[in-house]
């Protein structure tokens, strides 16, 4: 039964997300960009586990592989603006954030990240 309520209330944030976006492109922005899922997320292993320790992990590894996904913005509409399909760009921003996860992963743990 926890699965189904989180499913449909994750489901719920992507559908209003969608909504939103096709009326006020940044509103919807905004309320994507907010970190709903990690909190979730965070919420969800907490009602789990109530272990801190597996919480702080989550939540250290979780700040280090936002940064790697952040240039996925900003290739994607510049891909766009200089005439890539849309299914194109998406698949390049998407490889790209792989390629910088690989990277983090691999460089973080060299660093002693907890990743």
């Amino acid at each position: 039964m926890f699965f189904l309520v989180k499913t449909a209330l994750s489901g719920l944030i992507i559908a209003l997300v969608s909504t939103v976006a096709r009326r006020y492109p940044g509103i919807g922005a905004l309320i994507a960009s907010l970190p709903l899922i990690s909190v979730l997320g965070m919420l969800w292993l907490w009602q789990e586990t109530h272990d801190p320790i597996r919480m702080q992990a989550h939540v250290t590894a979780t700040f280090w592989y936002v940064i790697p996904s952040l240039p996925m913005f900003l290739a994607i509409p510049w891909a766009m603006r200089h005439g890539t399909p849309f299914h194109a760009a998406l698949l390049g921003g998407c490889l790209l954030t792989v390629v910088l996860y690989l990277a983090t992963t691999i460089i973080g743990r060299k660093l002693g990240l907890p990743l």
